[in-house]
């Protein structure tokens, strides 16, 4: 039997498959504070608990919706040692849907400019390309 059996808790190759993250990224989440280091047993194995497994679906779903590192620190109250309140979420939230709207504007500009541009090409066998043109250096 291994020395990390009978243990409770999860070692970190179980805890990346029951959150479909990656070790690697475990790893990071450590080293940069997010996760904190799990106690380890005798024979020196790592052993992650709930409250791990929660904390990591926790940073995981946000990074899903897009929030930054150092939101998701916030958000974890380690910026500043203390717990967020709502109003301090609230913000983060909000700053963040900002920027997400903003980048979805930014996204429907290219997509208007890519249908005109892609519009004005035949796609014939022909050497004058309008897709090209549009992408080439502008001649001054």
């Amino acid at each position: 039997m291994p020395d990390h059996e009978g243990e409770s808790g999860l070692t970190r190759g179980e805890l990346a498959r029951e959150t479909g993250c990656n070790i690697e990224t475990i790893r990071y989440y450590e080293k940069t504070g997010l996760l904190p280091d799990p106690p380890r047993t005798a024979a020196g194995y790592r052993i992650y608990s709930a409250s791990h497994l929660g904390r990591l679906r926790f940073i995981l779903r946000a990074r899903e919706l897009g929030f930054p590192m150092e939101d998701i620190r916030g958000l974890l109250g380690l910026d500043d040692g203390a717990a967020p309140n709502c109003a301090e979420v609230k913000a983060r939230t909000e700053r963040h849907l900002a920027d997400v709207r903003a980048k979805i504007a930014d996204l429907r500009r290219v997509e208007t400019v890519l249908a005109e541009t892609a519009a004005k090409c035949s796609g014939d066998h022909v050497p004058d390309c309008p897709v090209l043109d549009a992408l080439g250096p502008k001649d001054g």
